[in-house]
């Protein structure tokens, strides 16, 4: 490579990777199969349109790859129809939204300091721009969703859409009872599982299939695949989502990565794929009775999934953006996130989020996770003590250097 401004970055960022431990739970390390096809010569080929129905010329060996990367997505989570041409889970939700909905039509999400989405209606980003949504929330002594409310606040707002689905929330999703109030107020139910989406493809997870008219996912998290987005819906929506996705907010799909999402799809139908999911969930369990003996308070008091949110404020008095940054220096990384009716504000937080995919992808069972567990307590006892930091970074990087990235 001839940039050596560039390549000196990407080595820096690949010596981080390798040395910390990874803890934020929407990241995780793709296979070198995976890497290979995503910087492949397939990130030469325009290709606007659909397999069989192309704009250029030259597209049939890519329309291959899409047709494998569509039927491997249905067979994956049993769907009708599959669109694998989304650039993100962002833009996977826009398609959604574009596909039924009306600027200004009324749609409920889950709010963000509960655990929702930036496109679950955020006043800043384009769904609380375009739409007029409205926020369902938590129950305030349990931290987990009250159906009863949910449903209470449907029924006064009358949405024409309802969006399940989270990015902070550890609990199990009753998608069939999201199903029932949006049945009961006429409206559509979409439901975002990028995070669970792992989980759900090997049945540890609920499957919104059965019950939504839209499900988005990333392609990555969880599901340990190339970062992109990904739709699936009845086929009675087929048309109007994949109108909505071509021409109606993209160009030309990323075959490269089209490409990455199909070999993705295809190592999450093998057995082994099955045996990491149950791992990550154990380690999840076995990371939260040890951060709990360690002194942490976990909202909703633990886990059902692959992550924790953890109230550092209440547990230490310490804010999530302080916490991120000391576990930082002794090269752990995870991210500041808000909690359930947190006071402070959102680039400060009064909590982190963990989850347990990226270092069970490298190998980690639950005996290294009660180990971190035991270091993010120390590091807080020891936040003024740079001679124990660098002690503890010093065995964090001894046992990085045990599990390294394939």
């Amino acid at each position: 490579m001839s940039d050596i401004e560039v390549l000196t970055s990407i080595e820096r960022e690949r010596k981080r990777q390798t040395d910390n431990i990874e803890l934020i739970a929407s990241e995780n390390y793709v296979s070198k199969a995976i890497r290979d096809v995503t910087g492949s010569i397939l990130t030469n080929k325009y290709a606007e349109g659909y397999p069989g129905k192309r704009y250029y010329g030259g597209c049939e060996y890519v329309d291959e790859i899409e047709n494998l990367a569509r039927d491997r997505l249905c067979a994956l989570f049993n769907a009708e129809h599959a669109n694998v041409q989304p650039h993100s889970g962002s833009q996977a939700n826009m398609a959604v939204y574009l596909s039924v909905l009306n600027p200004n039509d009324r749609v409920l999400g889950m709010d963000l300091s509960s655990g929702g989405h930036l496109t679950h209606g955020h006043k800043l980003n384009f769904s609380g721009r375009l739409f007029d949504f409205y926020s369902y929330g938590v129950d305030e002594k349990t931290e987990m969703l009250d159906y009863d409310k949910i449903r209470a606040k449907a029924l006064e707002v009358k949405p024409r859409m309802i969006v399940a689905g989270a990015s902070a929330y550890s609990r199990i999703i009753d998608y069939q009872e999201f199903a029932k109030i949006a049945k009961e107020v006429g409206a559509y139910l979409m439901v975002d599982m990028a995070h669970i989406a792992g989980l759900i493809a090997v049945g540890l997870h609920p499957n919104p299939v059965e019950y939504a008219d839209f499900v988005t996912t990333t392609t990555h998290k969880t599901l340990r695949g190339p970062r992109g987005g990904a739709v699936l819906c009845k086929d009675e929506y087929a048309s109007i989502l994949d109108r909505t996705v071509f021409p109606g907010i993209q160009g030309g799909p990323l075959m490269h990565v089209i490409a990455g999402k199909a070999v993705c799809f295809h190592e999450a139908s093998q057995p082994a794929f099955i045996d990491y999911q149950k791992q990550v969930v154990k380690n999840a369990k076995a990371f939260e009775k040890a951060l709990k003996i360690e002194g942490f308070r976990l909202v909703t008091d633990g886990t059902d999934n692959h992550l924790l949110l953890i109230d550092t404020k209440s547990s230490f008095g310490i804010t999530g953006k302080a916490f991120e940054q000391l576990l930082d220096q002794i090269s752990i990384t995870c991210n500041k996130n808000t909690i359930p009716f947190d006071q402070e504000k959102p680039m400060v937080t009064s909590g982190i989020r963990v989850g347990t995919p990226a270092m069970t992808t490298r190998g980690f069972k639950e005996k290294e996770f009660e180990m971190i567990a035991k270091w993010m307590r120390a590091v807080i006892e020891n936040r003024e003590n740079s001679k124990v930091l660098m002690k503890i970074k010093g065995e964090v990087l001894a046992l990085t250097r045990d599990y390294p990235i394939e």
